[in-house]
């Protein structure tokens, strides 16, 4: 998904646009679940995302691709939204559309997103008790928790919700001391 300030700005209205649509014709759940479902697909999926956002592909190529590849697993609201994206040429934004109609969808239903950044997998154990404890910090009804593993970061985790960003991870710690160090030890 880009997180391109630009981009989220683009992809705004058509996300709340969506939104209020899901709601009027009562399809949030089938909507809510084929964005789920399309966030998933994309993010195995990238070469398909470069063909889409790509200008030189024409328009009907890119409508003949998602034909083929994805009509059949979407409600067709869905895939005529997807319709109207590319004939107004901003397929491009659709990982960015779903980020922030799910955000909505979420938000409403005070469901809280959370990204999390972990140098190892969590277990089950570690994962549930890391939902409990988000559910109690964010006093969210439900936390949709999203993990990554980076072995980068040594030790530890990052934790992103909204604009905010909490680094437990070994490699800040270090590179914090390694700051501090040529601060005091200025040779």
């Amino acid at each position: 998904m880009s997180k391109n300030p630009v981009a989220l700005k683009i992809a705004a209205p058509y996300a709340r646009a969506l939104f209020s649509y899901a709601i009027q014709r009562n399809l949030i759940h089938q909507l809510t679940g084929d964005f789920q479902n399309l966030e998933e697909f994309f993010n195995k999926t990238p070469e398909l995302v470069r063909y889409l956002s790509n200008p030189i592909v024409s328009k009907q190529a890119k409508k003949e691709i998602l034909a083929k590849t994805i009509k059949s697993k979407l409600n067709d609201e869905t895939f005529k939204f997807l319709m109207v994206l590319i004939n107004r040429d901003r397929i491009n934004l659709v990982t960015s559309v779903g980020y922030l109609y799910l955000e909505l969808v979420y938000s409403s239903a005070s469901i809280r997103m959370v990204e999390v950044v972990t140098a190892f997998p969590f277990s089950r154990m570690q994962k549930n008790s890391f939902v409990k404890k988000l559910k109690k910090i964010t006093k969210a009804r439900e936390i949709r928790l999203v993990i990554n593993v980076d072995p980068s970061l040594i030790g530890g985790f990052l934790i992103k919700s909204k604009s905010k960003i909490a680094d437990f991870t070994i490699k800040n710690r270090l590179q914090n001391l390694a700051k501090h160090l040529d601060s005091v030890l200025d040779i």
